[in-house]
């Protein structure tokens, strides 16, 4: 049985690293694609300034300085805590920012453009992949990891950062869209990659906690 499940496990992260290569090299060689573009306006399809707000705040823990001032201050509480592996681990989390920016000088794929999608919020550099995308799996998908395996944490406290957790994961690359800011391949590439880096670093984690 165990055996059976590594290989199951190989598989699924195999299939995240193939199939993150095979959309990089996609965006590389055609950065604007007809089913993106068709992604774009359904979801900018209804339009509210409410939602343009709400989307715009949504994004905005993931900009510089912000996302490390939000990755070092979970980092320094937990060390606080007495919880100094867990506080390195999750400063960790801030090198996906060297990663989505190495990977966009090697991609080098244009933001969407105003005469093809509704831009609210203008972003700089390059589009592939969503570097926003990416450090949300990555640190929001590992306080998940943490909060589902440190049993010592009030259980109200770890359900609220749960649930704030898996409610970023979820609207973040719907917010990338929305603003204008990426195409539905930037966010779903970092989606892949996320999962594939959030396995790596929980798995290191839970291996020398035991």
């Amino acid at each position: 049985m165990f055996q059976y499940r590594k290989r199951i496990l190989l598989y699924v992260l195999g299939s995240l690293l193939f199939g993150f290569v095979i959309l990089t090299i996609l965006v590389s060689y055609t950065p604007v694609l007809l089913f993106d573009q068709k992604i774009s306006e359904e979801v900018q399809e209804h339009q509210h300034l409410l939602l343009d707000v709400s989307m715009k705040a949504v994004s905005w823990p993931g900009y510089a300085p912000q996302s490390m001032l939000m990755v070092l201050s979970a980092s320094f509480i937990f060390f606080l805590f007495k919880k100094k592996r867990e506080a390195f681990f999750i400063a960790l989390t801030l090198l996906s920012g060297v990663i989505s920016s190495s990977l966009k000088v090697l991609t080098n794929r244009p933001r969407p453009t105003d005469d093809l999608v509704r831009i609210i919020d203008v972003a700089k550099y390059k589009s592939f992949p969503s570097g926003h995308v990416l450090l949300y799996v990555i640190f929001f998908g590992f306080l998940i990891v943490l909060m589902s395996k440190i049993k010592n944490i009030n259980l109200a406290v770890r359900i609220i950062v749960i649930a704030i957790s898996a409610f970023f994961l979820f609207i973040i690359p719907i917010s990338r869209i929305y603003l204008g800011a990426h195409w539905f391949t930037d966010v779903f590439g970092s989606i892949l990659l996320g999962l594939l880096l959030l396995f790596i670093l929980s798995y290191v984690y839970l291996k020398n906690s035991r």
